[in-house]
């Protein structure tokens, strides 16, 4: 079957990371949709980090999905935080179609516990999936654009990140995970900078939606015949239209659920408090301090406290 229509990514190629189930999977469908060719990139791994259960994993259920709606899309079993794989899945989009346009990072899994009960390992797979995950295939993405740019083509990349509440608020028994997605924020804020020069354009969005992350923790099961508020491909326009060319923002942090979304901008300047030309004494520290704090806005609650 062809598909015949024209959408918002009609032959962009998008890579989206962590493809096979929950939000991923909607997100690679949506862009499907929109006529993007999808590299579906899935290790199949279980919702804390375990060895798949099955032999293969669900992303060639979702490529036949794509396929069936007359799209293109490709399987891509790549660790996202190994280097060197990482690099392998982004030369495997440019040898099927001939570039990469956009780049989705959404893989990850939950290693949950209070910090002063985590261990090494439980720190350490987390923060490598979800920050280290983020980082690797952006940077070989980056290499990727950098060389075309500078061999003087008009390039429109986008590279659409995915931090979390967890991480623009903190989250009482997911340290791991909310630092991890802390510093996806920041690199959000930093590649936008950075990379802007070469046609590329960065933006983050924090889902807040119902998946196997989230299923059983935060929400229930679907409502039966009624608005699904938490539906993960809610937040997927949102995505589609970051990672097309019709994006014009970059550097920017999103929240986003069924029907709606707002922009969030992070740590900020607060009130100065200063004593002139001189270093502050110790004892007037501590009235400075709560000076400054009186005077600013009230820090939003760590989800869970």
């Amino acid at each position: 079957m062809e598909s015949t229509s024209m959408g918002s990514c009609d032959g962009r190629v998008v890579i989206v990371t962590g493809a096979g189930r929950g939000l991923g999977r909607a997100h690679a469908l949506a862009f499907a949709a929109e006529g993007a060719h999808v590299v579906v990139n899935d290790l199949g791994v279980g919702r804390e980090g375990q060895d798949p259960d099955a032999a293969v994993g669900p992303a060639p259920e979702v490529v036949a999905a794509i396929e069936a709606m007359g799209g293109q899309a490709i399987v891509d079993g790549a660790d996202v935080a190994d280097w060197d794989q990482a690099e392998s899945m982004v030369a495997r989009a440019v040898d099927t179609w001939g570039r990469l346009d956009t780049l989705v990072c959404n893989a990850g899994f939950l290693q949950d516990r209070m910090l002063a009960n985590m261990g090494e390992d439980e720190w350490d797979s987390v923060t490598r999936v979800h920050l280290k995950g983020h980082f690797a295939p952006a940077r070989h993405a980056i290499a990727h654009w950098r060389e075309r740019s500078k061999g003087g083509e008009e390039v429109a990349g986008r590279v659409v990140m995915t931090s979390s509440g967890a991480g623009l608020m903190g989250s009482i028994g997911q340290g791991n995970y909310a630092a991890a997605k802390a510093g996806i924020a920041l690199l959000v804020v930093q590649a936008a900078a950075e990379w802007g020069r070469y046609g590329v354009l960065v933006n983050g969005v924090a889902p807040d939606a119902r998946t196997r992350m989230t299923e059983g923790v935060f929400y229930g099961d679907a409502p039966d015949n009624a608005w699904d508020e938490k539906d993960p491909a809610n937040v997927s326009p949102l995505m589609v239209w970051l990672g097309s060319g019709a994006c014009d923002v970059t550097g920017r942090v999103f929240e986003a659920t069924g029907g709606q979304l707002n922009v969030c901008d992070g740590w900020q300047h607060g009130p100065v408090v200063s004593v002139g030309e001189r270093r502050f004494t110790v004892d007037e520290v501590g009235e400075a301090v709560r000076r400054s704090i009186a005077e600013g806005p009230e820090p939003a609650p760590v989800f869970g406290s």
